[in-house]
Formats: structure tokens, sequence, C-alpha cells
């Protein structure tokens, strides 16, 4: 669906694209009127399921950046995983043609598995720590694992 791989699998992805658009405007829908979900209001599994709403937005580009504000804030505030904002840190800032910040983001391009543009490579260990991400050697090495045992002609794992 995001142009990942030549496989089309045109009917599952029609499916699927309805499926995120409609729990993407319900998201919208939430967050307009409540802010983003807080930890200490919703817990930890209704937070994670909101981000990965947010982090699979990709067709919804302005809805994905207006997740991403509201998710910072929430950071800031204590109210939102560092982590997981991280993600969809570097989600927006691939789909806005920028590198991004954390090294989550892979693509294949016909040659095997690869990180997509990382900005700063010397302060991407630190940027990771401070999140609580693992080093990107491992991420990486997992990533590689995901994709082998997946098969390369499925789409490339994306961190999330």
């Amino acid at each position: 669906m995001d142009g990942w791989s030549d496989d089309p699998r045109t009917e599952l992805w029609k499916a699927i694209s309805e499926v995120d658009a409609d729990n993407t405007g319900w998201l919208v829908d939430v967050v307009t009127e409540r802010g983003w979900p807080k930890l200490s209001e919703v817990g930890e599994e209704a937070a994670t399921a909101a981000w990965l709403l947010a982090q699979h937005a990709d067709m919804q580009p302005d809805n994905q950046r207006f997740f991403h504000q509201l998710m910072e804030q929430a950071v800031d505030a204590g109210e939102a995983s560092p982590r997981f904002f991280a993600y969809l840190e570097d989600r927006v800032r691939v789909n806005s043609n920028r590198p991004q910040l954390f090294g989550t983001q892979f693509v294949d391009h016909g040659n095997g598995l690869a990180p997509r543009p990382i900005e700063d490579l010397d302060g991407l260990a630190v940027r990771r720590a401070a999140v609580g991400m693992e080093p990107f050697e491992e991420y990486e090495a997992t990533m590689h694992e995901i994709w082998q045992r997946d098969g390369a002609s499925a789409d490339p794992p994306d961190g999330d």
C-alpha cells in the first residue's frame, strides 16, 4: 500500500485502506474533541492503539502530522510514550521526504532491506537511548530477521 512492494494485492490493500481511513477519521474526531489520549486516563493498551492508528495514517498525511503534534504535547506532559513518539516522528519525517531521527523506518528498493536515510548518524545512539530504544544495531538485526522470516515479497517491517 505504501509502495514497499511491486505485489499489489489489490483487494486486500483496498480493504485495509478503507478500514484505516475509517479508523483515522474516528481518531481525528476523538482527538479534536478531547486531545491526545493520556496514559493516565485511558491506560497503556488504548494509548498504544491510538499511536498505532496515527503511525499507520500514511494515506492521510495532514492527519498524521496533526496526531504527531498532539502526541508530542502529550509526551512533553508525561502522558504518552516517548519511544512510540520516536516511531511516529520518523514516520512523519519519511512521509515528508526528510531523514528520520531514530532509524525506525526501513525500505527495500530491490537490493535488500535498508534503513531509510537517518539524520546525524553520530547522534543516533544517544537519541535512541534517550527514548528507551535498544541500540540501532540490535534493532536493525531484528528488522532483518523479521524480513527474512516473513519473506522479502511482503512489505518491509517498519518497526511498529
